[in-house]
């Protein structure tokens, strides 16, 4: 009877255990399936695209990169600086960071040989926390043959300058009637001499160290395909800040120069509808970048609306600069009031420029490339 009644207990043991754990994996997928389409129709459209291999994506480094002290194996991280867009629509939003890897760094050698940083990438997050798994690679490096044919070029520089130095140096120390006398001989010397004392240094020249800073744009080649679901356009659209009565429009975005030569300032066409009761003028404007750093507007702009007043029912159009340190960030044209120092109405510039002519997106395109190479200037003295 005893092992009757054990037995019967046991096998209402397993029954019960056995329930537990059927009970289980149902639960969690009745609840996936009851967030996951939601999700998906508030920032997909349900289409996917392919990040194909070869494509390439815009980034900023968010620490300097120098070739001759980061160390191979450093990580870092990088900020996507424009959309990418496919034939569907956007699959990877500016803002996304993505992290990487320095694989190889060289230092600048004798004989002109510049030094070069080598990146890979494994992953891109995206602002709305997906991580997507991706295999990228950036490098400074030229082609073997054409760094070759940079170096021979500078080299036959060096020799001929060397050369033209030498020779007239001859004929201004022994003169005209020397070079007459001796057929040419003097200066054919005098330019041997001053063409070997180029070659010589050409030989001992440095070339140039590496040095990749945050505004530097790099671009990421892909190495291989991801398929990546198409964002709708209103889950892109940044969260701004409204003030009841106060109507502030962005109808154009140029990226400038200042004075001197330095892409780093924006200017807004602006048109502002003051409804509200407060009064405002353009000293309590500033732009906020997704850092939280804020740039107040420039002196060397349009200053009409900078020392305007802006009292209840009044309307202004025109245009206003601001100076930051990085045109290819994310920021908000913020409102302050003036008794609390706060923001009372945010607008963002993303949103607005998305309504942006083509032809203003290709000419701000060409003055954020900045410079063409990431070599830093030698020291004149470091031979």
């Amino acid at each position: 009877m005893r092992k009757r009644l054990a037995i019967f207990l046991i096998c209402c043991w397993m029954l019960h255990i056995t329930a537990v754990f059927a009970d289980a994996p149902f639960q969690g997928r009745a609840e996936w399936d009851e967030q996951s389409p939601k999700l998906n129709e508030e920032l997909f459209t349900g289409k996917t695209e392919t990040l194909d291999k070869k494509d390439v994506i815009n980034m900023t480094v968010s620490q300097v990169l120098d070739g001759s002290f980061s160390l191979e194996g450093d990580e870092f991280y990088a900020e996507v600086t424009s959309d990418v867009i496919g034939d569907k629509g956007v699959i990877i939003p500016k803002g996304s960071v993505a992290h990487g890897t320095i694989v190889q760094t060289s230092e600048a050698k004798r004989l002109g040989r510049n030094g070069y940083i080598d990146l890979s990438f494994d992953s891109i997050t995206t602002p709305d926390g997906r991580e997507i798994p991706i295999e990228g690679k950036m490098s400074t490096r030229l082609h073997p043959i054409k760094e070759a044919s940079k170096i021979i070029a500078t080299d036959v520089g060096y020799t001929v300058a060397g050369g033209a130095v030498g020779g007239l140096f001859a004929l201004q120390a022994l003169g005209i009637e020397a070079a007459i006398a001796s057929n040419g001989y003097t200066v054919a010397g005098g330019a041997a001499i001053g063409g070997a004392v180029g070659l010589g240094m050409s030989l001992y020249r440095k070339g140039k160290n590496v040095l990749i800073a945050p505004g530097d744009e790099i671009k990421v080649k892909i190495l291989s395909s991801v398929d990546l679901p198409v964002y709708r356009e209103e889950a892109l659209k940044q969260e701004e800040l409204k003030f009841p009565g106060l109507d502030i429009r962005i109808a154009n975005i140029l990226y400038e120069k200042d004075p001197f030569g330095e892409v780093n300032t924006i200017t807004l066409s602006l048109s502002i509808s003051n409804m509200s009761k407060k009064s405002f003028s353009g000293m309590d404007l500033t732009l906020v970048n997704d850092y939280n750093a804020v740039f107040n507007p420039s002196i060397f702009g349009d200053t009409r609306l900078l020392f305007s007043q802006l009292k209840p029912g009044d309307r202004f159009a025109g245009k206003i600069s601001f100076a930051v340190n990085n045109v290819k960030q994310s920021y908000w044209l913020t409102v302050n009031d003036r008794a609390t120092n706060k923001p009372i109405a945010k607008v963002s510039l993303d949103n607005a420029y998305k309504k942006v002519s083509d032809n203003v997106k290709k000419r701000n395109d060409k003055m954020k490339k900045g410079k063409g190479n990431y070599y830093k200037e030698n020291d004149p003295f470091d031979l």
